[in-house]
C-alpha cells in the first residue's frame, strides 16, 4: 500500500516559507540529473554539490514550514520527508522555471542542453541571493539563521553560472546562438519570480521577509549587467504568466515528482 498525501497549512506564513523551500527542492531535483552527464567531469561535480547544498536549503525550510504550521493541522508538525515527498502536485508552491526540462527551448534543443541549465542557475542563484540577503532581517529567527548559510551557497552558485553564461554567450557562434536561443525561451517564465500575492502582503506587514516583486529591480540589474557581458539580448517582455507558485503548474512537474516521490510512497515510513 502506498503512503497517503498530506496536506500543508495553508497558512500565510507556511505557504510563503514553502514557495522558498519549493523552489530550493524542485531546481535540486533538475540539477542531479546532470550527475554522470556534465559536459566535463569538474562540472559534474559542481552541479551535484549544487544540488546537495539547495536541498539541505531546502530541508531547514521544511523544518521550519511544518512547525509554522503545527497548529492548523492537529497540532502535529508535518516533517521535513512528508512536505518533500508526499504532498500532491497542487501543495507543491515553486515558480515554473525551475520545474522546466534542462533542455527547454525550441530552436535548436538537445539532451540535456547546458546552456539552458547555467542561464537558468545564474537567474534563481540572482534571485536566492537577493532573497537570503534580505531574510538576514527576518522577525522570524529561524529564517534569519537559515538565510545566513544559504547566502554564502547562494553567492558560490551565482558566480559559477555567471562565469559560464558570459563564456559560452562570448564563446563560438554555436555556443552563442544556444545561449541566446535558451534566453529567448526562458525570458518569459522571469516575471513569476516578481509577483506578489496576499502571501507577500503578509510577510511584509509580519516582518517575515520581502515581497517577490521588491527583488526585482536589484535581480534584474545584475542580470542585465550579466547579459551585456555574455553580448546576450533580452527579448522582448511578453504578457505570458506562469503561475507555479499558486500551485498550478507546467506538465513537467508531476514526471518530476513521480521520480522523486517513488520511494516514499512505495515503501512507507523509509528513511537512510
Amino acid at each position: 500500500m502506498s503512503t497517503p498525501s498530506v496536506r500543508p497549512s495553508t497558512a500565510p506564513q507556511v505557504r510563503y516559507v514553502l514557495r522558498i523551500a519549493d523552489t530550493c527542492l524542485i531546481l535540486a531535483q533538475r540539477l542531479s540529473e546532470w550527475c554522470g552527464h556534465a559536459p566535463i567531469l569538474e562540472e559534474d561535480i559542481a552541479l551535484t554539490n549544487m544540488s546537495l547544498d539547495l536541498v539541505g536549503q531546502a530541508r531547514a525550510l521544511f523544518t521550519h514550514a511544518g512547525q509554522l504550521g503545527a497548529a492548523e493541522t492537529q497540532g502535529v508538525a508535518l516533517d521535513e520527508d512528508q512536505l518533500a515527498f508526499l504532498r500532491e502536485e497542487r501543495d507543491y508552491l515553486n515558480p515554473t522555471l525551475v520545474e522546466l526540462p534542462n533542455a527547454f527551448y525550441r530552436a535548436g534543443a538537445q539532451p540535456g542542453d547546458f546552456a539552458f541549465t547555467v542561464l537558468r542557475n545564474a537567474v534563481v542563484s540572482t534571485w536566492l541571493l537577493a532573497l537570503w540577503s534580505r531574510l538576514a532581517d527576518s522577525s522570524d529567527s529561524e529564517l534569519v539563521a537559515i538565510a545566513g548559510k544559504a547566502v554564502k551557497e547562494a553567492r558560490y552558485h551565482q558566480q559559477h553560472a555567471a562565469d559560464w553564461v558570459v563564456r559560452l554567450g562570448d564563446g563560438t557562434a554555436d555556443s552563442a546562438a544556444r545561449m541566446q536561443a535558451a534566453l529567448n525561451e526562458m525570458w518569459r517564465y522571469l516575471p513569476e519570480l516578481f509577483q506578489d500575492d496576499e502571501v507577500d502582503a503578509f510577510a511584509v506587514q509580519a516582518q517575515l521577509g520581502p515581497a517577490w516583486s521588491s527583488l526585482k529591480e536589484e535581480v534584474m540589474g545584475q542580470m542585465g549587467s550579466l547579459l551585456a557581458e555574455a553580448k546576450l539580448t533580452p527579448p522582448p517582455d511578453s504578457s505570458f504568466r506562469t503561475t507555479g507558485r499558486n500551485g498550478i503548474h507546467s506538465e513537467h512537474l508531476g514526471f518530476i515528482l513521480s521520480e522523486m516521490q517513488y520511494l516514499q510512497r512505495a515503501y512507507p515510513g523509509g528513511v537512510w
